[in-house]
């Protein structure tokens, strides 16, 4: 008869006294903006993935001991939301879109030259920590496919070729921009920081003029308010009769 062999989980280790005392700190700042407390449990996720490079058992502990709630509580949300990681990030989170639209265009293509590229699968982290890859679903950026995301900043139109170079870059340390803030890519912990709610270091971060696809819909818009409306001269004449 074979024996299952079942691991137990060990009581999280407490933040040390200064990680905890600047978490709490920063967690005033962030429940003082909601009336009802446990309406910042979101943003206090961020924060303390902001800590690790995801959600620990620490983490899920600090959140319940901030908002009054159980860890069962803060681990249903946690893992409810795919923002959250359960298990540590590298320096940059590389999501793939291999829903229907980008992979037909080449996703599946962008995903398996990454996987042999970096040496890693779906979820695994490389070896040097800088980059974690997964495919991802659909990123509503449909109309710019196939795209990827680094850090949750798209890399519209990509290609096996472009997203290689991508990789290379950011694993030599060279600024990297996206294709819609116009804004250098920060690190995961960094970009978890702001989710949470605190300004965007990042010189521009307020001012940055954002890039053209994110534009493109607002220029529709109102080049459609500018246009004087077209009537049916037929459909006229007979409203006339």
């Amino acid at each position: 008869m074979s024996r299952i062999m079942l691991k137990l989980t060990t009581k999280p280790i407490p933040y040390p006294v200064e990680v905890h005392d600047r978490l709490a700190a920063d967690a005033k700042t962030i429940l003082d903006c909601y009336p009802q407390s446990r309406s910042a449990l979101l943003p206090l996720l961020h924060l303390v993935q902001s800590v690790e490079g995801y959600v620990s058992g620490t983490g899920i502990g600090f959140c319940a001991e901030q908002l009054g709630l159980t860890d069962a509580e803060v681990t249903a949300v946690a893992t409810f939301y795919s923002m959250y990681r359960s298990s540590p990030t590298g320096d940059y989170h590389v999501g793939v879109c291999t829903n229907t639209l980008c992979a037909v265009l080449g996703g599946d293509e962008i995903l398996a030259t990454l996987q042999e590229h970096l040496g890693v699968r779906h979820g695994e982290t490389t070896t040097d920590g800088s980059i974690t890859l997964e495919h991802i679903e659909c990123n509503a950026a449909c109309d710019y496919a196939p795209v990827l995301m680094v850090n949750w900043e798209f890399f519209d139109n990509q290609t096996p070729e472009s997203a290689r170079a991508l990789m290379d870059s950011l694993r030599a340390g060279e600024p990297v921009t996206g294709t819609r803030s116009g804004l250098p890519v920060c690190t995961f912990r960094e970009t978890a920081r702001v989710l949470a709610g605190f300004p965007d270091e990042r010189p521009g971060a307020t001012d940055g003029e954002p890039g053209a696809p994110t534009l493109a819909g607002l220029q529709v818009a109102r080049s459609i308010e500018q246009s004087p409306p077209q009537h049916d001269s037929a459909a006229s004449n007979g409203s006339d009769r």
